[in-house]
């Protein structure tokens, strides 16, 4: 028999209930909160969530397990729809050279950045990895994510992205959390082809499309391939190359677009109609109008942009105006955005792309879920979808970007079943 969780004494049931696809424009400004309503869990699955004392007293309630909310926050549990969390040492040193003034692509050029995480991965165990991978997951559901969207893309050769995608699927198989996969071989050259010149870009392109995809996609380790479109890394010509391979070789499509410079990756994305293009600080208007016409999510990352010391935020009131879906993520990575608190992510929503709190909580639920082709399944509490949920030490949901970088998450919930529970006096009892 399935077990049952009734969750009841909620100050707010933020529910985001709607249609199940990304919400645009005026729809991110609407998250549902609701007041004096419970939240009944059936097996895997929301089976209501209606007024606390008439559901209290429905015969489907019978025997139901209680969760006493104590008049805290419930939400539906987050979406990080952008992480890189298999990696092996932190690029700290990488803080302070910024700080002095050192461009990005100058720390790249000096075999730092990306190159740094490449070559100390390669040397590392997938025992390795996944011991080091494991509790930052962890760390994500502490703060409430429930779904997680986990890339390779620091191996760069065949072998090392096939163990990559393998720790991802065995963390998987091991953590409550929703894993999702992404191949991303193309998140750099490798400065072995790089040291070829135009022979060894080309090189490595048919190693990515020849090589590396079939291998992946023969094992079924992503859902996804992600391909860096910027200038400096992959073109727009090598990106729409490895992503059209991708599709045929049944995967999905995202892309790191138009972070540091507009480049045309936001226009690839829509022209391919990409489920989402990523970071799009730099994004120009006909990357936009490309965005909104193809119905591509824009996951924006302002965690990275602030951990770079850079001004510019990516444009998320032009990018909503113009009907784009736009969903926040952690881009949780060693170099450029290396925090697990996915509140904080919110805070940067609020105070730093001037969204309201409804807008970024939709970001960070409904859309971020659309983002990976999930809108169907997760991201709302409404009956028939998957019983992912997070309780919070607030009272109302505002405060959860208000308290920054505080922990406040009580429990999560994945498919029923917890994630992560902090507080020990969260009881379960008839």
């Amino acid at each position: 028999m399935e077990r049952r969780l009734l969750f009841v004494n909620a100050g707010q049931v933020v529910t985001c209930a709607g249609p199940a696809r990304a919400r645009v424009g005026a729809e991110m400004a609407d998250a549902v909160v609701r007041t004096d309503v419970a939240v009944l869990v059936d097996g895997e699955r929301i089976a209501a969530v209606d007024d606390e004392h008439a559901l209290r007293r429905a015969p489907a309630s019978v025997g139901a397990l209680v969760v006493d909310c104590a008049g805290s926050v419930l939400t539906p549990g987050f979406v990080d729809s952008h992480t890189h969390a298999i990696f092996g040492r932190a690029r700290y040193e990488e803080q302070e050279l910024r700080a002095a003034g050192v461009p990005y692509m100058e720390i790249a050029r000096r075999g730092g950045g990306i190159h740094a995480s490449v070559r100390d991965l390669r040397t590392r165990s997938a025992d390795e990895l996944f011991d080091l991978a494991r509790p930052r997951l962890q760390a994500l559901a502490a703060s409430g994510v429930t779904t997680v969207e986990v890339k390779s893309g620091y191996g760069l050769s065949l072998e090392d992205e096939i163990k990559s995608l393998r720790v991802i699927q065995r963390l998987a198989g091991d953590l409550p959390m929703r894993i999702v996969p992404t191949w991303l071989g193309a998140h750099e050259i490798p400065i072995e082809y790089r040291e070829r010149g135009p022979a060894g870009r080309r090189q490595y392109v048919d190693l990515l499309v020849h090589e590396m995809l079939p291998a992946v996609a023969s094992e079924g380790l992503a859902r996804f391939a992600d391909v860096f479109c910027e200038p400096g890394v992959f073109t727009v010509e090598e990106s729409r190359e490895v992503l059209s391979a991708a599709r045929a070789g049944g995967l999905a499509l995202k892309l790191h677009a138009d972070e540091l410079v507009a480049g045309g990756g936001a226009e690839l994305a829509g022209a391919l109609r990409a489920t989402s293009a990523d970071h799009l600080a730099a994004v120009s208007d006909d990357g936009i109008a490309a965005l909104a016409e193809a119905g591509t999510v824009a996951t924006l990352l302002p965690g990275t942009m602030l951990f770079l010391g850079k001004r510019e935020q990516a444009p998320a009131r032009r990018l909503i105006d113009a009907g784009v879906p736009v969903a926040l993520a952690t881009d949780f990575n060693p170099g450029t955005s290396p925090t697990t608190n996915f509140p904080l992510v919110l805070t940067l929503g609020v105070s730093q792309l001037r969204l309201s709190v409804a807008e970024v909580m939709v970001a960070g639920t409904v859309n971020g879920a659309a983002a990976l082709a999930l809108a169907g399944q997760v991201g709302q509490l409404a009956p028939g979808f998957s019983a992912d949920l997070a309780l919070w030490d607030a009272t109302d949901v505002r405060e959860l970007p208000y308290w920054y970088g505080s922990a406040r998450c009580r429990g999560s919930w994945r498919s029923g079943k917890p994630c992560h529970v902090h507080d020990l006096a969260l009881a379960f009892s008839r």
